[in-house]
């Protein structure tokens, strides 16, 4: 194998060892991974989304199943359906849904996404603004070890996380190699995209120092979560054991963050003084004891009177039996 990329160097093992799953797009980042990965002799495979909304997608997708064909790689096409409204959130679940399908079907061992700096500081400043604390200013993780709704097991591997977006753009113009440009990207209709020109300025004067607040803040949220522990996790629900009151929000905003969900700022401050919240009208989150529980937010499901009472005994929380019942999750398989 040839000498890995620079670019790839920390994430080197991973990358190697286990089999990959490039989430893909045409766009400069995932191109740029594509390549990257490409030089590197790394084995892997491509998946996209085509969500059919601008006027590029189907000449994006033919581009990308072209280079796919040109280099001998499996490519894996979705059609997203159109949705009514919370267009972003419905488009991540339907783009990880669909990875994840692949991952259990194929065997993927780890889902490489183009992240990188720019992202990670325009999402530590989407969360500043709203509210946040240590482990989402944190943000995204390089490597973070999931879970298909099946039960597989995978890596989340994000290579480019260190890397300025302007790096990756010179390392494609030297090589001549194409992408292409997203002009939603260019729109004041959404947030972020009236901060990205002021974050680009910050990362190409101060990237040294804005990676170094990046490990600051990494270190930090380590040091809180090692005041609890996840000891249950089966589809939608969570079960933690909470050593110090005051993590409870760290807690419940990291496990909702993993199930697709981020808490507000205002279900923070709830969840300091409130030991039983809905989040978003869809998560019941409940405090009893030192355990801490996360599952879906369900009403009229009628439970037989045993069932209640064998909850009542094992003190799970009101909110949290409806999921359990529905689920069929025996109360003797909780590790309580």
């Amino acid at each position: 194998m040839n000498t890995i990329h620079r670019f790839l160097i920390p994430h080197s093992s991973f990358l190697i060892q286990g089999k990959c799953l490039l989430a893909f797009s045409y766009g400069l980042d995932s191109t740029a991974l594509y390549h990257l990965l490409r030089e590197s002799e790394i084995n892997f495979d491509i998946a996209l989304v085509n969500y059919g909304v601008r006027a590029e997608a189907e000449e994006e997708e033919k581009a990308a199943l072209e280079l796919a064909a040109l280099d001998g790689r499996r490519i894996f096409v979705a059609k997203a359906p159109r949705w009514e409204s919370d267009f972003e959130a419905q488009a991540r679940k339907f783009r990880y849904d669909f990875f994840e399908s692949l991952i259990e079907e194929h065997g993927y061992e780890n889902l490489l996404t183009a992240h990188q700096l720019n992202d990670r500081l325009e999402w530590m400043m989407m969360r500043l603004i709203r509210g946040a604390g240590t482990a989402e200013l944190a943000g995204m993780e390089a490597v973070s070890e999931r879970q298909t709704a099946g039960g597989k097991s995978y890596r989340l591997i994000r290579p480019l996380l260190e890397t300025p977006r302007h790096e990756l753009e010179d390392y494609l113009r030297e090589r001549e190699l194409p992408w292409f440009q997203d002009l939603s990207n260019e729109s004041d209709t959404f947030e972020r995209n009236r901060l990205r020109p002021f974050l680009e300025t910050l990362i190409r004067e101060h990237s040294p120092g804005i990676r170094r607040t990046f490990e600051y803040l990494e270190q930090d949220a380590k040091l809180l979560s090692e005041n609890y522990e996840e000891i249950f996790a089966k589809g939608k629900m969570r079960i933690c054991r909470i050593h110090d009151r005051r993590i409870v929000p760290l807690a419940a905003s990291k496990a909702l963050k993993e199930l697709g969900y981020l808490l507000g700022g205002a279900e923070r401050e709830m969840l300091q003084e409130k030991s039983s919240i809905v989040a978003g009208r869809k998560w019941a989150i409940e405090l009893s004891g030192e355990y801490l529980y996360i599952a879906p937010y369900m009403t009229d499901i009628p439970m037989p009177r045993s069932f209640r009472e064998q909850c009542r005994l094992r003190q799970i929380p009101p909110k949290i039996r409806p999921w359990l019942y529905r689920e069929g999750i025996h109360l003797q398989n909780l590790p309580l």
